[in-house]
């Protein structure tokens, strides 16, 4: 009998019930809540005359639709105000822990969690958004579910779910310098496609993930969900179990660090599909269409239609370069930009912050280029000013937000970009519209980020 994968052993610890097909029930071990999407759940709850059944193992945060200039500046908007205002309300009826914009806890969800010591390995985690698949990075498993799959999980602390297969990515070598977890997924992503792990969970293992950060590799796990995949995760190890002994009240004992470490795919553990990448090779990449699969080197060109022999990708292809407004044959590094945005659930943390400030010492922010930095959470805001990377951005002409938040990832709120204005962005989506209707979106790493903004164009660190 095969042995079993890492994905599978999470996930039969926690099934309730096994299901008569392919679908189990499954104890939900921390649900995460925000703003948008959560109201209808809770309407829900009371037409049906039921309570939340483990507010202990439910946390709230505003992230998506909040202000970042100001903590407390008005929002002309009123749907934004009245989704801030009813989780707040939902939340005191219901007896779940809230934070409020501004507070030192608050952030975007995914980055907020593990800061708190709320994500720890063998966990289920379920919120209403896609990227929840970022806190695999601890060896859990993380989901995005449906708005009426956070009813089911709030009255029930259960989730019916389908069994998803099992695909590992081993990536081996080592990282260029200069070459960072984002620019990792997006080769991967760019060199397999957007579908490649449909339907499975994507294990990443090899030497080369070993040696990321923890906050690489929730980076890494972020952007799995856009490879089509339910679902990314890594065994935990000793950088996992160092990370949560500094964020834990009172440390971790010993013996649940030892069981941490015993989550591992087994040696003769089958997967359905399976992935190898040498990431010696690798070198900054960024997006020049409109899907996170359509990626090149920064060093490479903008790319013709008939260099797809997929009759899909051709047409994808002349689709993005029409909205991109790109010509093919255009060094990437010729392509000028408007905006930087650096920020969001994928590159908001306090290391991320600190890469840029590193590029962005000594220089300014290119003339008629605005450069835009979101911290992902007031505790990697207050990080930052204390190790005085507001004062490296102030000096470069960055303009650094006094709120955390999702801000111009995806534009729901006074972050959005108008039609027609480029922007180079360190999200995870570069859709047609996702950061404001017309605007053209180059996804790239914070370094790179941050010298397109003194370059004006698409650059790395070293052309400056």
């Amino acid at each position: 009998m095969a042995g079993t994968t890492l994905a599978q052993k999470v996930w039969q610890s926690r099934v309730v019930r096994p299901g008569d097909a392919d679908e189990d029930l499954l104890y939900i071990d921390m649900h995460l809540l925000h703003e948008v999407n959560t109201p209808q759940a809770f309407d829900g709850l009371r037409a049906a005359g039921r309570t939340v059944r483990r507010p202990d193992l439910t946390v709230a945060t505003e992230d998506h639709s909040t202000p970042t200039i100001a903590v407390d500046r008005y929002d002309p908007e009123e749907g934004r105000r009245m989704q801030r205002s009813l989780l707040r309300d939902n939340c005191a009826e219901f007896g779940i822990r809230f934070h409020r914009l501004g507070q030192p806890g608050q952030g975007i969800y995914a980055v907020m969690a593990p800061e708190l010591g709320l994500v720890h390995p063998g966990m289920t985690i379920v919120c209403c958004d896609s990227h929840t698949t970022t806190l695999g990075a601890f060896g859990a498993l993380s989901f995005g579910i449906g708005t009426s799959q956070v009813e089911h999980v709030l009255a029930t602390q259960t989730l019916p779910k389908r069994r998803p297969r099992d695909m590992r990515v081993t990536v081996t070598g080592s990282l260029p310098a200069g070459v960072t977890a984002k620019d990792l997924v997006l080769a991967l992503i760019g060199r397999y496609g957007t579908t490649a792990g449909q339907g499975h969970v994507v294990e990443y293992q090899g030497e080369v993930v070993r040696a990321l950060s923890m906050e690489a590799r929730m980076t890494l796990c972020n952007m799995t969900v856009e490879m089509g995949s339910a679902a990314g995760i890594v065994a935990p190890d000793e950088t996992t179990a160092d990370y949560l002994r500094s964020v834990c009240c009172g440390g971790v004992p010993d013996e649940e660090v030892a069981h941490w470490k015993s989550l591992v795919s087994d040696p003769d553990a089958v997967f359905d599909k399976e992935i190898a990448l040498d990431a010696s090779g690798l070198s900054p990449y960024v997006s020049w269409g409109t899907n996170p699969g359509q990626t090149v080197p920064l060093d490479g060109r903008v790319p013709h239609p008939d260099d797809f022999d997929d009759v899909v990708l051709r047409t994808a292809a002349e689709r993005a370069l029409a909205y991109m407004d790109l010509r093919p044959g255009t060094a990437m590094r010729d392509v000028p930009i408007d905006v930087v945005f650096l920020g969001s659930c994928t590159n908001g943390r306090i290391e991320d912050l600190r890469a840029a400030a590193e590029v962005l010492d000594g220089h300014k922010v290119a003339e008629g280029v605005r450069m835009v930095i979101v911290p992902g959470s007031m505790r990697v805001r207050e990080q930052a000013v204390a190790e005085g990377l507001d004062e490296v951005f102030a000096r470069a002409g960055a303009d650094f937000r006094a709120a955390a938040g999702c801000s111009m990832c995806v534009s729901l709120g006074e972050d959005r970009l108008a039609a027609d204005v480029r922007s180079a962005s360190t999200s995870n989506r570069n859709f047609e519209g996702r950061q404001g209707p017309g605007a053209r979106t180059h996804l790239v790493a914070p370094p790179v980020a941050a010298a397109t903004a003194v370059a004006g164009r698409l650059a790395a660190p070293g052309d400056l």
